[in-house]
């Protein structure tokens, strides 16, 4: 039996780990400043939202939060996450989604776009976030540079710590294999647990697109950029920036 493509959201063990290395960042700040545009009480969706750190963040201002994802592991971790009852959490692919609600702002962050292997994917997934758009609701979300080549930093040589009140002390870093035909990086994830000497491997893939073939998506499912940035300092978007993000509405 093939493994799953993304096992390291889907194992509940793996899950568990995301946050002791993923924590609050500047990603978070940008997104959390968009929410806090809005009128109280408007609807947002985080639409691949992991393990529901920014929903929940988002939920406590007092907006109504849907948090969306397809891998149980992470939203497992979500539900039980301090705040998690004021969120709707549900479990779905951005293709499938349908919902009554209509949002305010719906983004993905956390980089869950380069989650979307094949054009077909990406176009159904904006396409469907564009249907669940209100009137005047954006859409924003980022996916790295290409041009930059991130791939080339995630080795070995890349070993993070951290100290966790279930495991001890847990070791992650990363190998990673690009595909320079289809901007497909395979990703091994390695957690290593420092009490036991036990390590276990996490496998993901992810997609890189240049600023042209994303372009070229949003209008095949029929977007428009409202704003541009290369960074999450909202600096210009450039050649050699590290990240594409977009905040787009319907065209």
């Amino acid at each position: 039996m093939s493994r799953p493509a993304d096992e390291v959201f889907e194992d509940s063990l793996l899950a568990s780990l995301y946050d002791h290395f993923n924590g609050w960042d500047a990603c978070d700040d940008f997104y959390f400043s968009l929410a806090r545009t809005l009128k109280s009480g408007a609807h947002v969706l985080d639409l691949g939202c992991g393990t529901g750190l920014l929903a929940c963040r988002i939920a406590a201002e007092g907006y109504a939060v849907t948090g969306v994802d397809p891998a149980e592991g992470m939203l497992g971790v979500a539900r039980a996450r301090a705040g998690g009852e004021r969120v709707a959490w549900i479990k779905s692919a951005g293709q499938m989604m349908r919902l009554p609600q209509r949002f305010a702002l719906i983004y993905m962050t956390g980089h869950a776009f380069q989650a979307l292997l094949t054009d077909d994917d990406a176009v159904a997934v904006l396409r469907t976030a564009g249907d669940h758009l209100a009137a005047d609701g954006l859409l924003a979300f980022e996916t790295r540079n290409p041009a930059r080549k991130a791939w080339l930093s995630w080795t070995p040589d890349g070993r993070r710590s951290a100290d966790t009140a279930d495991h001890g002390e847990v070791q992650e870093f990363f190998e990673a294999r690009a595909d320079p035909n289809t901007g497909v990086v395979d990703l091994a994830a390695h957690y290593r647990f420092a009490d036991t000497g036990r390590t276990i491997v996490g496998r993901s893939r992810i997609r890189f697109i240049d600023l042209d073939h994303l372009e070229r998506l949003l209008a095949a499912a029929g977007l428009a950029p409202a704003a541009w940035y290369g960074d999450w300092d909202r600096s210009p978007l450039t050649g050699t920036s590290r990240e594409f993000i977009v905040v787009a509405r319907p065209s």
